[in-house]
């Protein structure tokens, strides 16, 4: 098993930034991939980033592209989401997770593990 607690969320204005962090514990040697995922009120979980536990290779939603940035520290296993340039259109809530597969990282049945959300809310 995997755990995971994300930090970070909060309240920002539109064009400000955030950072969230995610922290994994517990078999964190199975894990592949680390992914940032979001849902907005009344809207499915939609893919936002991801990032391959080794080698680092990135892979962004097209929202995302030049305005988040995703990173991780192996040594303190933990995974940032770096926001800049925040829109209204940005506010849900942030859910972390973690993939012990090798495919599927864009999609949310590709993880097995979810940490319980942060709450992003860009104001204008």
């Amino acid at each position: 098993q995997v755990q995971l607690v994300e930090s970070g969320g909060g309240l920002v204005q539109a064009g400000g930034s955030l950072r969230l962090s995610c922290a994994a514990s517990g078999r964190t040697s199975s894990v592949h991939a680390m992914g940032w995922f979001r849902q907005a009120p009344g809207k499915e979980r939609e893919f936002v980033l991801a990032i391959a536990w080794n080698g680092g290779a990135t892979y962004y939603d097209n929202s995302a592209k030049g305005r988040f940035t995703i990173s991780r520290d192996n040594a303190k296993n933990t995974v940032y989401l770096q926001m800049n340039n925040l829109r209204l259109e940005d506010t849900a809530v942030y859910y972390c997770a973690a993939a012990s597969g090798l495919a599927n990282w864009l999609y949310s049945w590709g993880y097995d593990y979810w940490g319980q959300g942060t709450q992003v809310t860009v104001s204008s």
